[in-house]
């Protein structure tokens, strides 16, 4: 299982399914030896039973995006197993300021950056990064 798949969860069966199912893990086939050629594997997915009729009814659908999410036909089955499927609460995120200093500072690097979406994503990472140095002293 990769935190890949884990994240991207969401993307792969959307909002209707996201709450209430969890990929568990990937039965790979036994391979003899290295010679033998790639063959798909089975993804088991846990999910709330209230759910699993309607999720088993779209898995073909399922299926071709998680291929398309791998880049091959990586998975051939989907096997749900019925369980309550716990999700964490998003953390509430409580927003950090910088200090004036540190505002001019990261402002000049990013003076030198042209592309306005850029900048913005990479004055986001700077931000992150000074207040998880800030906060680690």
């Amino acid at each position: 299982m990769t935190m890949d798949l884990i994240a991207g969860w969401e993307d792969i069966v959307g909002d209707a399914y996201s709450s209430c199912t969890m990929p568990e893990k990937i039965i790979w086939p036994k391979r003899s030896s290295d010679a033998d050629p790639f063959q798909p594997g089975v993804l088991v997915v846990a999910c709330d039973g209230a759910k699993a009729l309607f999720f088993q009814h779209e898995t073909g659908q399922i299926l071709e995006r998680l291929n398309l999410f791998f880049g091959f036909i990586a998975i051939e089955k989907i096997k749900l197993v019925q369980k309550p499927v716990a999700k964490a609460l998003p953390k509430r995120i409580i927003p950090k300021v910088l200090d004036q200093s540190e505002k001019e500072r990261l402002g000049d690097v990013l003076n030198q950056i042209d592309d306005p979406k850029l900048r913005q994503k990479l004055e986001k990472f700077g931000r992150g990064v000074i207040l998880r140095n800030k906060n680690s002293k």
